[in-house]
Parts: C-alpha cells; sequence; structure tokens
C-alpha cells in the first residue's frame, strides 16, 4: 500500500486504566506506515479523568460526549451519528474498537459503511457480576452478532481467550488473537531510594511498617468490602506494624469510608483513603504490597505496574491475572471463596520480608519483559498487516 494505512481507533472514555493506556500508546507509537485517529467518550463522574495520559504522549483525541458507559438510546444514537460521519470523512482502512460500548457503535457503524477490517479488542467483559441473567444474555447477543460481522477479534490473555471461545462462545478459537496489554514501565521500574522516603514521609509511614495499597475505582465490582474484612482479620493475627491504603474514588466511596472509620478506631490511623493518586509510579516506591480483591477483571493495570516497581501482589483469581502473575513466584492467586487463604498468604507476606523481596525481583523482572509497550507495537503491527492481506 503506497499511502498510509488509516486506523480509526475508538475507546470507550478517557478515564483511567488500561484501555486508555493502550489507546495511547498504539496511536502514538505505530510506525510512519500508520495514520491513526483516535476517538473516545469522557470518564464517567465516579472515575479520573486521563486525558492527562494522552496529553502526556503528544496525543490529540477527538472527544465524542455521547459515548457513554451506560445504554442511552438518544445519546447511542448520536453517537453513532457522529461516528459515521467521521468514518466517511476519514476513509479508514481499519477500525479499531476498545471495550464494549465503542465496540458496538464503533463495529456497528463500521460494518454499515463497508471499513476494510474491523477489529475489536476486550479488555474485560460484562459476561458475568456486572448485571443480572438477562441483561448479561442480552450482552452475549449482541457481542455474538458484532463477532460474526467483525475481521478479528483480540483477547488480551490467553485465560481470556479461552472465556470468549468456549465458556462464552463470542467467537470461535481462530477469530481470536491473543495480545497483552503494553506499558510505559521504565518509569516504574526506576528505583529512587529518595523518592520512597519522601513518599514514606508524605503519608507519615514508619521505616517499620509495611504499606498495603489496592488502587482501583471504589465500585462494586472491585469488592473492597473483601479487602477490608482481609485487612480487618489480618490485623488482628499478625503483630507486624502495617498501613493500609485505598487509592482511588467512586460511588462506593460513602460505604467503605464508613468501614474505613470503624476499623480505625480500633486500629488507629492504620487505613487511609488517598482519592485518585496521578503520580501513581511515584506513590509505588512507597509501598510494599499490592492488593487486588476484584469480582472480574480483564488485565488489571495496578497488578502489572505493581510488579514492575518491585511490589508482591496478592490477588483475587479473575481474569487473566494468572497469566500476568506467577502464583508463588510473584505473589499469591487466590480463589474468591478462600478467602482465610487470601488472609493467611496476605499475613505471610507481611510478615517475611525475604519473601517480598524474592517475588518483586522475579516479578519484575517478568513484566519488564513481557508487558512493554514496544511488543504491544510489534504484535499488532503484524495483525493489523495480516488483517489487510486477507
Amino acid at each position: 500500500m503506497d499511502r498510509k494505512i488509516k486506523i480509526l481507533r475508538i475507546i470507550n472514555r478517557f478515564n483511567l486504566g488500561g484501555p486508555t493506556y493502550n489507546a495511547t500508546f498504539l496511536t502514538r507509537f505505530m510506525s510512519d506506515e500508520y495514520e491513526t485517529l483516535l476517538i473516545g467518550g469522557v470518564h464517567d463522574e465516579d472515575e479520573a479523568d486521563s486525558l492527562h495520559i494522552l496529553e502526556e504522549y503528544g496525543v490529540k483525541p477527538v472527544i465524542i460526549p455521547e459515548i457513554k458507559r451506560e445504554i442511552n438510546f438518544k445519546n447511542d444514537r448520536i453517537a453513532l451519528k457522529k461516528i459515521k460521519q467521521i468514518i466517511r470523512e476519514f476513509q479508514p482502512d481499519i477500525v479499531h474498537t476498545h471495550a464494549s460500548k465503542a465496540g458496538f457503535l464503533g463495529r456497528y457503524a463500521a460494518i454499515q459503511l463497508n471499513v476494510p477490517v474491523v477489529l475489536h479488542t476486550f479488555h474485560g467483559h460484562v459476561f458475568h457480576s456486572y448485571f443480572g441473567k438477562i441483561k448479561t444474555q442480552v450482552f452475549k447477543q449482541i457481542e455474538r452478532y458484532l463477532a460474526r460481522r467483525t475481521s478479528g477479534i483480540i483477547a488480551i490473555s490467553p485465560i481470556q481467550k479461552e472465556e470468549l471461545a468456549n465458556e462464552f462462545h463470542i467467537a470461535s478459537k481462530d477469530k481470536i488473537a491473543v495480545i497483552p496489554l503494553g506499558f510505559d514501565l521504565e518509569r516504574f521500574a526506576k528505583h529512587d531510594e529518595s523518592i520512597r522516603r519522601e513518599i514514606r514521609a508524605k503519608y507519615n509511614i514508619q521505616e517499620n511498617e509495611v504499606a498495603i495499597a489496592i488502587v482501583g475505582r471504589l465500585a462494586p465490582i472491585k469488592d473492597h468490602g473483601y479487602f477490608l474484612d482481609v485487612i480487618e482479620a489480618m490485623l488482628q493475627s499478625t503483630h507486624t506494624p502495617c498501613r493500609i491504603f485505598i487509592v482511588g474514588d467512586g460511588s462506593e466511596k460513602a460505604m467503605i469510608k464508613h468501614r474505613v472509620e470503624k476499623i480505625n478506631q480500633q486500629y488507629p490511623n492504620v487505613i487511609t483513603m488517598t482519592s485518585w493518586i496521578y503520580d501513581i509510579a511515584s506513590f509505588n516506591q512507597g509501598v510494599d504490597i499490592m492488593c487486588l480483591t476484584s469480582l472480574n477483571e480483564g488485565t488489571p493495570v495496578s497488578v502489572i505496574e505493581a510488579q514492575a516497581a518491585g511490589i508482591p501482589v496478592i490477588t483475587t483469581d479473575v481474569g487473566g491475572v494468572r497469566d500476568i502473575l506467577d502464583d508463588g513466584a510473584s505473589g499469591f492467586v487466590i480463589k474468591r471463596e478462600n478467602i482465610e487463604t487470601y488472609i493467611d498468604k496476605l499475613r505471610l507476606l507481611v510478615d517475611n520480608s525475604d519473601m517480598r523481596k524474592e517475588f518483586a525481583l522475579y516479578g519484575q523482572q517478568k513484566v519488564l519483559m513481557n508487558f512493554g509497550y514496544k511488543r504491544l507495537i510489534s504484535d499488532m503491527d503484524k495483525l493489523y498487516k495480516s488483517l489487510l492481506k486477507k
């Protein structure tokens, strides 16, 4: 192809998380063979805006405010009309959508306007733990319909591919490519004792205290109630001084704050709610253990970033976590129903600094090798060109 390959990239919304990073790096770092236009919606009220990430990498998106997470027929019709107009004007060779709402609106518009290649990335899915049975079944049927008319599907982990193909029957295995997320991880891997001291001084973390953090939206799907159950039980059974940090904001803030206040009455100031922290790379340098307690995930960014920073991770066994965290080598992956095991393993990490150091070294080496953005760019370039040839 003599001219540049045109890609229209569509993302649900510009909120903090893996999809924003993925779309940003693919827009910014693809080779000069490509011309990419990125469009997307705005973050929800209970989420943090991520436009600063795009600004940092020099990416200027087109904002369509009507692209929203919730179903709204008026907004969805307006968004669909705007997307179609952009497709007519930009004339893309590839429309690549990221996450559910963008996947529906973007693919539907691209299919109607006969775009040569239509590609969709599942960053997670809504096939359990989000909605009731009827609504979930409707979403499955929509995704199956779209998948049949889509050139290719991207899963961000082998586990997710198995789920999409064999558990939820969204598409056949041969239509699904596995391309893990890629990040700019070098800034997380730079150990700087002065930054660690600065962060721990800022949050009044003493030298002998183990800092435990959970990072993410304060939303039901993240199950901070489970996390606080674990923390409360762990505090009762360890003699190691701890500080716990809940990083994020969202709809569950009032409920979580109420629980935190009760725990802090028994263990004064042991838990701090920080709201969103934009320089998470610096904050992570002051942290000793990262937790995840979600009901459903795709590939959780906080787990990758923590390992890159040399932090051992303990997480519930959801989504693709086993593809990014080696159980017993860089942390622990626990079945949700085994909360006593989660408590025991967290206490083990809290009480054993040598184990934390071993896990930190292994996890950092693995993620730096496998989850850098340069690998992401290379994988995507190969897939784009193979689909264009077809």
